[in-house]
């Protein structure tokens, strides 16, 4: 038991480093590249203290080249799904009566091992396989996934500090207990940190988990495991596994231990998830938390007030960083017409200068999409707007798989409102934009906000503070997070809690304490100094 109130380490957002030629950490991460590059892994299983290889393998190839092999992964069977229940449970008898600052310290060494000795190879990992430039790679697997774990930790003191009152004769306190049973945590490809954060966030309170990565993710969570490991993480703890997302999402929702869903990834899984927990709900030792970001298609308004060149960089980096597959990417835009011609003007210019291929290649902006699926998905909504009578491709619009799944960044500009790139999440550099009449300025922002389904991020560009009031007000429920003369990407753990409402999640926001708040379940205690002995009350008397 704790013998002290302890203080954790003041947690501050990792620095950004610059990659410049000739720079310490850009020789380190293309040294990690090259050698990474040229060797085979064999990722297994993580259960207990158990690295599991079926012998049933996929290969793990790298999106701008994808006929070069870096490795392969092992697929579970039904029986290590269930085993990994079991030993999550039994692992869980002694992680969630552990200490709550020995829980922290081995996050928070797991930060500094990112920090340090982790960070090329983890940055390396994310750039072979998910095909982020070092930039990208950078932001994420070592930056924004250092800050979850420091800032973490932080917040989960703050939520043990929040006590009730009490008074002479009476002792009121809550613990924050872990929930019962185990956490499913289910990670997208996009983000390194976020397959890092959704596993961790809740074991560090106090709660065990079977973690399924994307198969599009595995080679860098393959990376997170280790570093898990070397922080010195108790086996069972966090349980890693990958196979046929149908069968593993069968075992675990089955379970009567189910305590709860981390989630980032579709709609339509979400939704799936959601409706099988609803049809087990009575088979369950406790009503499971489920926690979810889902899609966006999210957007980017202009007011005739608006700076061109703000404007023009916020969609160059919001549309197209990472390829557009940020689930906060912008992916449609409203231009007011008389800052159109200006805007496609320099919006032209500044994609022509942006060069794509391979990560490695660092004068690269662009490179590859994650999969043949996502690439052959995107290609069709390019083909189709080619043919349409209200789109016209004013920018890029080719694509190429031969080597590598490119597709060039492509702006397409719609007469419809309410056009399928518009509405449609398509998670690839595909921006579309309408042009609207200065004075139908009000009328925009409802079309922005009845447009989609989903509610993630969105960003206003204006110098008018009554307009910046104005679309603020009129767009509080279109996103999660909303930004004014910034483009709608780049969420900071800490600075801006991220998470979106309607078909875009629960909106319990990552990189806050309300997240860490869903892993635990409360519970009051009183304790009486002096304690009645008859019933009977004052107003009972003759």
């Amino acid at each position: 038991m704790p013998k002290g109130f302890f203080h954790v380490p003041k947690a501050i957002n990792e620095p950004v480093k610059s990659y410049v030629p000739n720079s310490p950490e850009r020789i380190a991460v293309l040294e990690a590249y090259k050698t990474m590059w040229n060797q085979k892994i064999d990722v297994p299983n993580y259960i207990g203290s158990e690295e599991i290889r079926t012998g049933n393998t996929k290969n793990m190839t790298a999106p701008h080249d994808h006929k070069h092999v870096v490795g392969s992964y092992h697929l579970a069977e039904k029986k290590h799904i269930e085993n990994a229940i079991s030993i999550a449970l039994e692992a869980r008898k002694n992680w969630a009566s552990m200490p709550w600052e020995h829980r922290a310290a081995i996050f928070l060494k797991a930060a500094e091992l990112i920090a340090g000795p982790y960070r090329a190879r983890i940055n390396a990992a994310t750039m072979i396989a998910q095909s982020k430039t070092i930039f990208q790679a950078e932001i994420d697997a070592s930056c924004e996934l250092i800050d979850f774990l420091r800032y973490n930790v932080e917040f989960m003191t703050q939520i043990y500090n929040d006590q009730p009152k009490s008074n002479s004769d009476v002792w009121n306190k809550v613990e924050y207990r872990p929930l019962e049973g185990f956490v499913y945590a289910i990670t997208p490809f996009n983000f390194t940190a976020i397959a890092g954060n959704l596993p961790s966030s809740a074991a560090l309170m106090g709660n065990v988990v079977v973690w399924k990565p994307a198969a599009t993710q595995v080679y860098s969570a393959n990376v997170i495991m280790q570093i898990f490991k070397e922080a010195g993480l108790p086996d069972g703890v966090i349980n890693m596994v990958m196979g046929d997302s149908t069968m593993v999402s069968e075992v675990l929702l089955n379970s009567p231990y189910l305590a709860g869903v981390h989630f980032t990834g579709s709609t339509e899984v979400f939704n799936d998830i959601w409706a099988k927990i609803g049809t087990n709900i009575s088979n369950y030792k406790s009503y499971p938390k489920i926690v979810g970001e889902t899609g966006g298609k999210d957007f980017i308004i202009a007011h005739p007030s608006a700076n061109v060149k703000q404007v023009v960089t916020g969609i160059s980096r919001g549309a197209f960083e990472f390829q557009g597959q940020k689930c906060s990417a912008a992916s449609r835009g409203y231009i007011p017409k008389s800052l159109w011609p200006a805007v496609k003007s320099q919006l032209t210019a500044d994609l022509k200068t942006m060069k794509m291929g391979s990560p490695e290649d660092m004068r690269n902006f662009i490179t590859a999409v994650i999969s043949e699926a996502s690439f052959d998905k995107l290609a069709r909504y390019i083909d189709q707007a080619k043919k349409d009578t209200d789109a016209e491709i004013i920018i890029g619009g080719n694509y190429d798989k031969s080597k590598g799944y490119f597709v060039e960044p492509t702006v397409i500009v719609t007469t419809n409102p309410k056009y399928a790139t518009m509405e449609t999440e398509l998670f690839g550099p595909i921006m579309t934009i309408y042009i609207y009449d200065d004075s139908q300025w009000k009328e925009t922002l409802a079309l922005v906000d009845s447009t989609s389904d989903y509610a993630l991020t969105g960003a206003v560009f204006s110098q008018d503070r009554y307009a910046i009031v104005e679309a603020t007000t009129a767009l509080q429920n279109a996103a999660g997070n909303f930004y004014i003369n910034d483009k709608p990407t780049g969420a900071v753990v800490g600075m801006q809690p991220f998470g979106g409402a309607r078909a875009s999640g629960t909106n319990d926001k990552a990189g806050s304490m309300q997240n860490l708040l869903r892993w635990v379940s409360p519970r009051t205690i009183k304790e009486t100094f002096v304690t009645p002995e008859d019933y009977k009350y004052p107003f009972l008397g003759e």
